[in-house]
């Protein structure tokens, strides 16, 4: 069976161009974006208030791409996209947008990192990809020059986006700067229009974005310029029923901006949906709950893009909330990780006002697939399918399930569904299923979910477990096969498993289980042991993936498919280990405490083995026979 938008939704106005980049798409009132002079500045800074026009976005991006073409020797019209890769690797701001229309304007392929990452992540990146230069800001310059350095980028090929001082110090900047190509384009000669061919906007890469998809490690996802667009339409779409029944003054919104623009929920619903519809982004670079408050009451913020994390921490510091007038905020809107029906009651209670919307989507669905219309609020639930997108509920023997509340894989169609991985043929064939009637790729999401009927009568969609290995921690991808391989290179660690364990601010957080190596004695101290471990994390990878769920040492991992599902269910059965204390002050833990064994001890084996909780740690005592 089929799944289908709901009836009150409008199909969309046309098919999405496949012939033209997005910048033209989103830029050319033809196409049907809020009319420019009509709209509010796509960007402003919520720190400084540094601001453009529509009209001086648009005038930007141009001479931007003139200052790219000149530097690097690009044409828009030679060359593949794939000589033309810029890593993009700097906390948000106001000319980020700027920054990938330009690149796109050359034929160029805009591939942004998160800003979290460790040296040896982005260089994996940047080496993946074929980045020949990379665009940071200063507060991560240090880490941007070790991964150039690694990845064969030279120095004249790294450039700065302009922050404000707050983020950026008084420090001198050692390379030319976004503020400064735009200056030096002014004075250079005019490019020569895009001549795409039919079809090329389908075919050719706009962003690649890396996630792990449904298992393993990190990936490049190829999204499409057209992939992109009918995102834009489908979301807009989806929200037009409720921006028509609004005065006309009030059809644009003031939103939020502090998503990562690196992240796939930041990218394209905040950054590409809001220019638009002629919204204005307030841009933050990172969350602070005091800056964030602050912008909503400076900039009367109506719509917050969060994840649950954010929101769990607005419900638990009611005391700093209440100094600040939030009576602009209309509505919120969750993605990239559930937000429990719990969460959203306590927040209902504190601002009974706020329309309290969550949705969901992929990296491989750009972006969307279903979200929750003002109209038909079902807490728990991700909300309805929007336009042009269609779903099957699929059992684990490939039977598509037809019944309401029936569990299943949840398989998607859209035209926003991605080229696929970049050079990963497996992966692929893995995730996605080819366009047998001209809307769009199905692709495997990897995710368990329900279907519901609201109470107006609408289907909705409920994710209610997780088939893929993917971690989730404040909405951030952590792959366990990425965390175990790297675990395997400590000297201490023979083999291991990492699982998610729930945690009330990150929502999840990765935990180790570990079997010692033989060069690790008797003698040894497991929690200096297990700390090492730990260190060896944090030196190599971004904080949302170091072990804030602990280290757990055992005897043997299973091998067998169901590994982590036995992990994980048994892993419930045992105290749950204490998280460390990451910011250099040690570890806590408290006395040691038994508790049973994780797996059973094989026959001939020792009869007895019980965990003994030791510093925050878990690991076994043995007793013999």
């Amino acid at each position: 069976m089929v799944f289908s938008p709901p009836s009150w939704q409008d199909p969309l106005p046309f098919d999405p161009p496949d012939s033209i980049p997005i910048s033209e798409f989103l830029f050319n009132e033809a196409y049907g974006r809020h009319p420019i002079k009509a709209s509010r500045n796509p960007y402003t800074c919520g720190i400084t208030g540094l601001t453009y026009t529509a009209s001086e976005q648009v005038d930007r991006v141009e001479l931007l791409a003139r200052s790219l073409a000149n530097e690097f020797g690009w044409h828009p019209n030679k060359g593949s996209e794939w000589d033309k890769v810029v890593g993009i690797f700097a906390l948000n701001t106001v000319d980020s947008m700027t920054l990938s229309w330009a690149i796109h304007r050359l034929s160029g392929i805009a591939s942004p990192a998160n800003a979290a990452y460790s040296a040896s992540e982005l260089e994996y990146q940047l080496k993946n990809s074929g980045a020949t230069s990379l665009f940071t800001c200063m507060p991560a310059l240090d880490t941007a020059l070790e991964a150039a350095r690694a990845s064969g980028i030279p120095n004249n090929r790294i450039y700065i986006l302009d922050m404000p001082k707050q983020f950026s110090g008084d420090k001198a900047v050692p390379f030319k700067t976004v503020g400064q190509l735009v200056t030096e384009g002014a004075r250079l000669p005019k490019l020569e229009p895009l001549k795409w061919s039919p079809g090329q906007g389908k075919r050719q890469t706009a962003f690649l974005c890396y996630s792990s998809g449904t298992s393993g490690l990190p990936k490049g996802v190829m999204i499409s310029h057209r992939n992109v667009i009918a995102n834009v339409m489908q979301y807009t779409g989806y929200e037009s029923k409720a921006r028509r029944e609004r005065k006309p003054v009030d059809r644009t919104e003031v939103v939020l901006g502090l998503l990562p623009l690196s992240h796939i929920y930041g990218l394209i619903v905040v950054a590409q949906v809001g220019t638009y519809r002629g919204d204005e982004v307030i841009i933050l670079p990172k969350f602070e709950l005091q800056s964030f408050l602050r912008a909503i009451q400076t900039y009367k913020i109506w719509a917050l893009y969060l994840v649950p994390p954010i929101i769990i921490t607005l419900t638990k510091n009611q005391e700093v909330c209440s100094k600040y007038n939030l009576n602009s905020v209309r509505t919120i809107f969750t993605g990239a990780a559930p937000l429990g029906a719990e969460t959203a009651q306590d927040l209902q209670k504190i601002y009974p006002t706020w329309k309290i919307r969550q949705g969901y989507g992929l990296t491989e669905s750009c972006t969307v697939v279903c979200g929750t219309p003002e109209h038909d609020i079902f807490f728990g639930s991700s909300g309805s399918l929007l336009p042009g997108i269609y779903a099957k509920i699929v059992s684990p023997e490939g039977v598509e399930i037809t019944e309401y509340d029936k569990a299943g894989e949840l398989v998607v169609q859209s035209p926003s569904v991605v080229i696929g991985y970049l050079n990963n043929d497996k992966a692929n064939k893995e995730t996605f299923i080819d366009d047998t009637d001209g809307k769009g790729k199905w692709m495997r999401t990897g995710d368990e979910a329900v279907v519901r009927k609201s109470p107006l009568g609408h289907e909705h969609i409920f994710i209610v477990d997780r088939i893929k290995e993917l971690i989730k921690v404040k909405g951030l991808q952590v792959a366990p096969a990425e965390l175990e391989a790297h675990l395997l290179t400590h000297p201490s660690v023979a083999d291991c498993a990492v699982i998610p364990v729930p945690d009330d601010k990150a929502g999840e957080v990765p935990k180790a289980f570990v079997v010692k190596s033989s060069t690790v004695g008797i003698e040894d101290n497991d929690k200096i042991t297990a700390r090492s471990i730990c260190k060896h994390v944090e030196e190599h990878k971004a904080r949302h993936k170091w072990l804030k769920g602990g280290v757990t040492f055992i005897d043997v991992i299973p091998k067998s498919p169901s590994v982590k599902q036995q992990i994980v269910q048994q892993h419930q059965q045992i105290p749950a280990a204490r998280n460390l204390e990451l910011m250099g002050k040690g570890i806590r833990g408290d006395k040691a405490e038994e508790s049973p064994r994780l797996f059973p001890t094989p026959p001939g084996k020792l009869r007895t083995l019980k965990w003994k909780k030791v510093g925050g740690f878990q690991s076994t005592s043995k007793r013999g026979e």
